[in-house]
């Protein structure tokens, strides 16, 4: 890693911020993910220097935070050795990260950086580990970094199937106590203002998941706020009443489901997703929808138009509820 900073030393386009701990700057540059919407960057030497970052490489997949993690390693040669300060950072990490890398050569480098920030920052969004062992660090060689990045077998925004946002509406619209689950992909989707206007136009309550908050207005009288362990009154009662659920970007936690035999349990449920794998996974799916959910809601606002909103007892019944606080 000392190679890495002695080029870094004095380059006016790198901002370098130095943390007592490399747990601590994992979780910084998650921190500067989820707030800007940008891939966060963080550097660890090898060893426990890498081990240190598990907990943050963790979190951030679990809640689909793009980061790009760079970690040192020992000399090629010594791989598999048992040498000073040598772990299989990339074998330690397969489970929690969306790629990993571990470079060989040192004319690798630039398209390595270049497909892990596209993987770490495209599709369900998650950390990419970039292994570097030391004497890749130390070579010397023409710097090329590719314009373009195509990854085989990489697809990852669905494109909008317009045949099954139409049958999402015609869902909602026979739905009599309809409700959206909105989570961290709506968020990531950057998806609030298509969420507002679907919502808002058919009449349809909202609660937000804890990563979900800020994809709905939290003043606007259709959101009950979470659901849940942690949730309100209003949004528990919601589910368990509801008849229709369209899920957006929510991979129903447990800690939202509770009991998964009896979550929404006159529900049919609907789910947007860009990760195909999480749709189905933990509740019955009547209506799948893989893709992006800014896209997908964009898509059902331009052919909502003719449909009415909500109205009656369900809408008065939800009010209700929310005039109870427990």
């Amino acid at each position: 890693m000392l190679y890495i900073y002695d080029a870094m030393h004095g380059n006016p386009h790198f901002r370098h911020i130095l943390t007592r701990h490399e747990q601590g700057a994992i979780h910084a540059a998650a921190g500067y993910a989820r707030a800007t919407g940008k891939t966060g960057v963080c550097l660890a030497t090898s060893g426990p220097g890498a081990t240190n970052l598990v907990t943050g490489i963790a979190t951030a997949h679990m809640d689909s935070i793009p980061l790009v993690v760079i970690t040192g390693n020992v000399a090629t040669s010594l791989i598999g050795t048992d040498a000073f300060q040598e772990a299989d950072i990339v074998g330690i990490t397969q489970p929690i990260t969306k790629h990993s890398y571990f470079v060989r050569k040192a004319e690798e480098l630039a398209s390595v950086l270049r497909e892990a920030f596209h993987i770490a920052g495209t599709g369900r969004k998650g950390p990419v580990l970039v292994d570097i062992p030391k004497d890749v660090s130390a070579a010397v060689t023409a710097f090329r970094y590719p314009e373009t990045v195509s990854v085989r077998g990489y697809r990852p925004v669905p494109e909008v199937q317009a045949s099954e946002v139409q049958e999402l509406l015609r869902a909602i619209e026979a739905a009599e106590r309809p409700l959206i689950l909105a989570g961290g992909g709506a968020v990531q989707a950057d998806a609030a203002e298509e969420l507002t206007a679907f919502a808002g136009r058919l009449n349809v309550p909202v609660t937000t998941t804890l990563l979900g908050l800020g994809a709905f207005p939290s003043g606007h009288e259709l959101w009950l706020g979470m659901p849940g362990m942690h949730g309100t009154y209003a949004a528990n009662q919601a589910l368990l009443h509801c008849d229709f659920l369209l899920s957006v970007g929510a991979r129903f936690d447990d800690r939202v489901t509770m009991r998964l035999d009896g979550f929404a349990p006159q529900a049919t449920i609907a789910h947007i997703d860009i990760d195909a794998a999480e749709i189905g996974k933990l509740v019955p799916t009547a209506l799948p929808i893989t893709g992006d959910a800014r896209q997908v809601l964009r898509a059902a606002n331009a052919l909502a138009s003719g449909l009415r909103p909500k109205e009656g007892a369900w809408l008065e019944q939800v009010k209700r509820w929310k005039r109870i606080t427990r």
